[in-house]
């Protein structure tokens, strides 16, 4: 009990003690809520949810599982005082019939075992050997799914008050927000990669179709016309002269087409990766442009585009908007990512919400778990720096 001052009655004493506790427990959920709203990844969470949890009931330990298929569970979360064993993260729990997570996955509802004494199993017999007497169990739900529990375990019989399911209940809801939050960003992502990876693919469909049809039929055309001009009797020089300005037109519309099939998607991306991709775009860039630093390995399909296409876009913003007179590009891998820098000496000045390519590339950047940052101040040239994990 709680040292009582002079003037003060025990009533009082206990009302400022339970005050103090309700103001620490409060203090405790704003934490793991502000954690939770910062988007910080689960794990981060239930190491959180743990130790809070421990503080507030002044427990030895505690515990997060997460259900399995298999019907066992998994410690994904653990606190402790020092020197009290416990279940370390990352080890199996067999499901026990005298256990409150057993419980809690039966009812999907908060569940206590108040003294293990007596009880008969190999999880009893294993917690009382850590020297835990009583628990209580609350369950996690995600989108309405029983997914784990969170567990307070006590030393003493008979020493986890009524009321304690629903203070861990608060930390339990929690809990489920994290793992709804990060179950979304995780869709999300995954939505976005599905979109890169359906638009690319269809860009492919446009080369081989533009390649095996539309190419195709025009170089049977200029072959006829070939063997018309050499069949032509009347007018023979009139007749050269149309068909050389027909073999032109033909020439010129062929190499609109490749350029275009060239656009959608580079086939010597596909063949030979990035290094060989961006060597063909400087060479025939409309300004010089240097290429100082290229993968010693090639990057993952998905992210080759991306960089080609950054490249691509800082080379033509250069040569049309920036007033530039070199541009230096670098393709690195740092670590576990990917690096992809541009730059120009022009006027500066550009920004991603200016047009649709810079932002395009930022979707795309973003939705492959990267990003992309613009550096452009007037007078001091532009520089794109793009990064991609290569997960």
């Amino acid at each position: 009990m709680p040292e009582r001052r002079d003037g003060e009655t025990t009533g009082q004493v206990e009302s400022f003690a339970r005050l103090r506790a309700l103001v620490g427990e409060q203090a405790a959920l704003r934490r793991v809520a502000t954690l939770v709203a910062s988007g910080a990844e689960p794990l981060e969470v239930f190491a959180c949810v743990c130790a809070e949890v421990g503080g507030v009931l002044d427990v030895g330990s505690t515990n997060l599982t997460r259900f399995e298929a298999e019907g066992t569970q998994t410690v994904v979360g653990a606190w402790s005082v020092a020197g009290t064993p416990g279940s370390p993260v990352g080890s199996e729990i067999p499901f026990s019939d005298n256990s409150a997570t057993w419980k809690v996955f039966r009812t999907g509802r908060p569940a206590r075992i108040d003294d293990f004494t007596g009880l008969e199993g190999e999880w009893p017999e294993t917690v009382r050997a850590r020297g835990v007497a009583s628990a209580i169990a609350a369950p996690i739900t995600v989108n309405g799914n029983l997914w784990g529990t969170v567990v307070a375990s006590s030393g003493e019989r008979n020493s986890l008050p009524a009321g304690t399911e629903e203070r861990i209940a608060d930390f339990a809801e929690l809990v489920s927000d994290a793992l709804a939050s990060a179950d979304a960003r995780e869709q999300l992502a995954a939505s976005r990669a599905r979109i890169v990876e359906a638009a690319d693919a269809e860009r492919r469909r446009i080369e081989r179709n533009l390649h095996d049809g539309a190419q195709q039929r025009l170089v049977s055309l200029a072959l006829a016309l070939r063997s018309a001009e050499a069949r032509l009797r009347g007018d023979p020089e009139g007749a050269e002269r149309l068909l050389a300005r027909a073999r032109e037109e033909l020439a010129l519309a062929l190499e609109e087409l490749r350029a275009l099939a060239h656009g959608i998607h580079p086939g010597i991306l596909s063949d030979r990766g990035l290094g060989a991709a961006l060597e063909q775009l400087a060479a025939r860039a409309p300004l010089p442009v240097e290429v100082s630093a290229l993968p010693a390995k090639r990057f993952p399909d998905q992210v080759e585009v991306a960089a080609y296409y950054l490249v691509a876009e800082g080379v033509t913003n250069a040569a049309k908007h920036s007033q530039a007179s070199f541009v230096g590009v670098r393709a690195i891998q740092v670590d576990d990512r990917a690096l992809i820098e541009v730059s120009d000496d022009g006027v500066g000045g550009a920004q991603l919400g200016t047009g649709t390519g810079l932002r395009g590339l930022a979707d795309r950047f973003e939705a492959l778990g990267g990003g992309l940052d613009i550096w452009s101040p007037r007078d001091a040239g532009t520089t794109l720096a793009g990064q991609i994990p290569l997960r």
